[in-house]
């Protein structure tokens, strides 16, 4: 019996020092993640908080701050601005990204690896490089399809960058940098799904429209969730745009268009940095709103059974 409990505890122990190296190794590998994630988003984050919540004396004002910026007569525009922009930006990448992915995989795919990589090439240009690139092809003057711009009725720029176009003209920006890696990523999805099923849907008479809508989308549903919160909260970010956008219209856009660089006012321009953190705060409110709407209405973290 002795001997018996002790082989037990043995082969116990050998079972565990026969883990505990990959165990360890998972830490060390999670580790550096952890502490990036600390440096510069936990930490940040809780410095944004509290200056939000406290004023240039390092006093606790609470929600001082956020009702000060709430009444700024620029605050209201501001959201205003962004909210459009999101609406087009999100209804134009889910339905195209998806739509073009579909396409890829379906009827395209002799040529969808160089269509892929000239959709994903743009995305490696700057986001600043192509803001410029686009003021260049949106100058009716100077733009090689200028023709075009001007069968618009659009002769010169500041017509083109006119208020009412910008949050359509900052989608096609934002979808020429952003959209080709989601591409690439739906593609990657949609190449999960097993063939058998596939094929099972066609045998049954299902046609390409019918197993798009029934079998394809909803089987990467959780990736379009994952698509649309991160381009969430990349929308809530718009900055450079209408900020060289501003520039290049001599003022006839305003420098608080959206809420990023009315904090950026706010920081740099006033010296008020807690009303800066208490707009900052207002944006990760917004983008933790949207990200728990959508998790919870997609199951985004449900685990698959089977």
């Amino acid at each position: 019996m002795t001997t018996h409990l002790a082989t037990e505890r043995s082969g116990r122990r050998s079972g565990r020092s026969a883990r505990n190296p990959v165990g360890r190794a998972g830490y060390v590998f999670v580790s550096g993640y952890v502490l990036l994630l600390l440096a510069f988003g936990v930490l940040p984050t809780c410095y944004a908080v509290w200056l939000a919540l406290s004023n240039s004396r390092n006093q606790l004002v609470g929600l001082g701050n956020f009702t000060r910026t709430f009444t700024d007569y620029r605050f209201g525009p501001a959201f205003l601005h962004i909210g459009l922009y999101l609406v087009v930006w999100l209804a134009s990448l889910m339905i195209l990204v998806v739509l073009l992915s579909l396409m890829l995989h379906g009827r395209m795919r002799r040529t969808s690896t160089s269509l892929r990589f000239l959709f994903y090439l743009p995305g490696a240009l700057a986001g600043v490089a192509s803001v410029l690139l686009f003021l260049i092809l949106l100058d009716p003057a100077a733009s090689p399809v200028g023709w075009l711009l001007k069968g618009f009725g659009w002769n010169t720029l500041a017509q083109v960058n006119a208020p009412g176009h910008l949050p359509v003209l900052f989608t096609v920006i934002a979808f020429w940098t952003g959209a080709g890696g989601w591409i690439v990523v739906m593609y990657g999805a949609l190449n999960s799904i097993p063939d058998e099923i596939l094929e099972a849907a066609r045998i049954d008479g299902a046609s390409t429209l019918q197993i798009a809508l029934r079998i394809q989308i909803p089987m990467i549903t959780k990736w379009i969730a994952y698509m649309l919160i991160l381009a969430f909260a990349a929308g809530t970010q718009l900055f450079v745009e209408p900020q060289l956008v501003s520039l290049a219209s001599w003022g006839m856009i305003p420098d608080s268009w959206s809420p990023n660089q009315l904090s950026y006012q706010y920081a740099f321009q006033a010296g008020d940095f807690n009303g800066a953190a208490a707009l900052s705060v207002d944006l990760l409110i917004l983008g933790l709103a949207c990200a728990a709407l959508v998790v919870f209405r997609t199951g985004l973290f449900d685990r698959d059974e089977g």
